[in-house]
C-alpha cells in the first residue's frame, strides 16, 4: 500500500480507501453486516487508513459498523471522512418516526446538529473530515453551509472540511474552490476512466489551492470491473437499476470496448485494478474510494495502490 498527504493541509492517508456506502445496507442490494465487518477488517489488514462514509448511508448504519470496527481495533492512524446535508432525520412524518424521504438541508444549525450525531455514532471526539454531501449549487451560494463548517472547525468538532462535488456539476461548482480556498481542505469528485470532466477545470484549481482530491465512483458502480454486460440487471433496492440502465450500459460498454489497448498494456492487472489506479494517477488526485462488500473484493482493490501509474 502506498501513502500520501490529502492536499496541503489534510492528513496522511492510503491511496486506496474504503468506500462505505454499500455496507450501509441500502441502495446496493442485499448486504450482511458480518461480511461487511470482515470487509472493513480486510481493508485495514491490507494497509487502508482512509474510510469514506456519510450519515445518510443506511440512515447511520454505515457509521455504526465503522464505529464497531474502530472499537475492536483502535482508531490509530485511521482517517474517517463522513458527510452531511442529506436530511433523513426530519423529512418524514410521525408514521415513519422521522426517517422519511431524504431532502437536501444545508442550513447552518442542521449541519451542526448532523455533525454532532455523526460524532456520537462514530464514537470520536472530533470528525477527521466532514464533507458537504453533493449539494445543489444554489445551496452552496448561501453563507450557511460554509458558516457551519467554520463553526465546527473553530469548536474542534471537525479537523478538516470538505465538499463533495455534485456529479456532472464539476465545471459549474469549480469556482467554489476559489471562493472557499482557506476553508476547504479537500473535495470529493466523480472521476473514472469514462468520466473525466473534472480534469478540465476542477483539478487545476485543486492543485492551485492545495486542496486534496478524493476520487469517488472510480469503478463506475462496478462497471469498470468488467463484471457487467448488456444483459445485466439490478434488483429493486439497487440504485444501479437507474444509474446503469440499458441505455447507459450500452454507452459505457461501447466506450470500454475501445480501450482494449489499455487493458492489454496492463495485462497482469485486473480491470478493476486498472480503473482504481487510473483514479489516483492524475497529479491532483490523492485517494480512490471503491466500495467493497467482501474481503476478497477489498484485497483486490488494495493491490491497485502498488501498480505503476496509468497513462492514456
Amino acid at each position: 500500500m502506498q501513502y500520501t498527504q490529502l492536499g496541503k493541509r489534510g492528513p496522511r492517508i492510503s491511496t486506496i480507501g474504503f468506500g462505505a456506502w454499500a455496507i450501509g445496507g441500502m441502495n446496493w442490494g442485499p448486504t450482511d453486516d458480518e461480511v461487511s465487518i470482515r470487509a472493513l477488517h480486510a481493508a485495514l489488514d491490507n494497509g487502508v487508513t482512509f474510510i469514506d462514509t456519510a450519515d445518510v448511508y443506511g440512515f447511520g448504519h454505515s457509521e455504526d459498523l465503522i464505529a464497531q470496527v474502530l472499537k475492536e481495533r483502535g482508531k490509530g492512524e485511521i482517517v474517517v471522512a463522513t458527510k452531511a446535508g442529506n436530511d433523513f432525520y426530519y423529512a418524514g412524518d410521525e408514521k415513519d418516526e422521522g426517517y422519511g424521504a431524504i431532502q437536501q438541508n444545508y442550513a447552518r444549525d442542521y449541519l451542526i446538529e448532523a455533525a454532532e450525531k455523526s460524532l456520537k455514532r462514530l464514537g470520536v471526539d472530533a470528525l477527521d473530515i466532514l464533507q458537504l454531501h453533493s449539494p445543489d449549487l444554489e445551496k452552496l451560494e448561501r453563507d450557511e453551509p460554509w458558516e457551519a463548517l467554520t463553526i465546527l472547525k473553530e469548536q474542534g468538532k471537525i479537523k478538516h472540511a470538505g465538499l463533495s462535488i455534485q456529479s456532472f456539476k464539476e465545471t459549474e461548482q469549480a469556482h467554489l474552490l476559489d471562493d472557499h480556498a482557506d476553508l476547504l481542505d479537500c473535495i470529493q469528485v466523480r472521476y473514472n476512466l469514462l468520466e473525466r470532466k473534472a480534469e478540465k477545470l476542477l483539478f487545476p484549481k485543486a492543485i492551485e489551492h492545495g486542496i486534496g482530491v478524493i476520487v469517488r465512483i472510480p469503478m463506475l458502480f462496478g462497471l469498470l470491473s468488467g463484471k457487467f454486460d448488456r444483459n445485466s440487471t439490478f434488483g429493486e433496492d439497487d440504485h444501479r437499476r437507474f444509474n446503469l440502465d440499458a441505455e447507459k450500459l450500452e454507452s459505457y460498454l461501447s466506450k470500454m470496448e475501445s480501450m482494449e489497448a489499455l487493458y492489454s498494456r496492463y495485462e497482469d492487472w485486473s480491470p478493476a485494478q486498472i480503473a482504481l489506479r487510473f483514479g489516483i494517477s492524475h497529479p491532483a488526485c490523492n485517494v480512490s474510494i471503491p466500495g467493497g462488500k467482501t474481503p476478497e473484493q477489498v484485497a483486490e482493490n488494495c493491490a491497485a495502490s502498488d501498480m505503476p501509474a496509468i497513462t492514456l
